[in-house]
């Protein structure tokens, strides 16, 4: 795998917890800079007033690119994060080089709805995210994690921007598309169309995975990335 200088890991609703164990795999391996915020008002960190939307998230990743100043930074998110990491494409910041979509939210795509998990238990959600439900962690309690929350505060309760395929004809740096093919939260119909909107892109279905790639299968998310 071509090693760049940074990856930027964006985690999806569950939390950063989710994207940790994945980071440090990378890292291990590419030996980058690999960089796993949380987002704003999720792990109960505080979430400025201007952060509204998802957009405005992504201005607040491409800003902090800017102060550290990185180069050569792929975006990969999982979820909502690989909506995130959409939106960052979109901002067409040139220290962001590439993008990594992961089973990723946000687009609207005709006969292919997104599951709505608002009123599912952590076991519901998991049965929904998982190829393998048995190998999920022990769900904590019996609700939505409190990062829902904060997770709508961004998305809405749809967790939708219809305009948002649309609008990703605009990309203009290489974005790869990949997908659990057990994921019951958003299908591979999804992520398919979520590639054909994207200029270039490119899609590889992930077997024996659900929507948690980094976590169910982390050996082949990270074998499957850009070389």
């Amino acid at each position: 795998m071509q090693t760049t200088q940074a990856y930027l890991l964006l985690h999806g609703g569950g939390g950063v917890h989710t994207m940790t164990k994945f980071a440090e795999l990378l890292r291990e391996r590419t030996g980058a800079q690999v960089l796993v915020p949380t987002h704003p008002g999720f792990g109960g960190t505080p979430k400025p007033a201007g952060l509204t939307g998802v957009a405005a998230l992504a201005r607040h990743y491409v800003a902090m690119l800017d102060e550290l100043g990185l180069e050569n930074v792929t975006v990969l998110g999982n979820s909502f994060g690989g909506w995130l990491a959409a939106e960052i494409t979109l901002c067409a910041s040139p220290r962001v080089s590439a993008a990594v979509i992961v089973n990723g939210i946000g687009v609207a795509v005709e006969g292919h709805p997104m599951t709505d998990i608002s009123g599912f238990t952590l076991a519901e959600i998991q049965a929904h995210s998982w190829h393998d439900p048995g190998k999920a962690p022990q769900p904590s309690g019996t609700g939505p994690s409190p990062d829902v929350q904060a997770l709508i505060g961004y998305t809405g309760p749809s967790m939708t921007d219809p305009a948002l395929l649309d609008r990703l004809r605009d990309v203009r740096i290489p974005v790869h598309v990949l997908w659990g093919e057990s994921d019951r939260i958003v299908g591979p119909g999804y992520g398919k169309a979520y590639a054909a909107a994207i200029p270039g892109s490119t899609f590889t279905l992930l077997p024996r995975t659900g929507h948690l790639p980094q976590l169910e299968t982390p050996e082949e998310l990270l074998d499957a990335l850009p070389r």
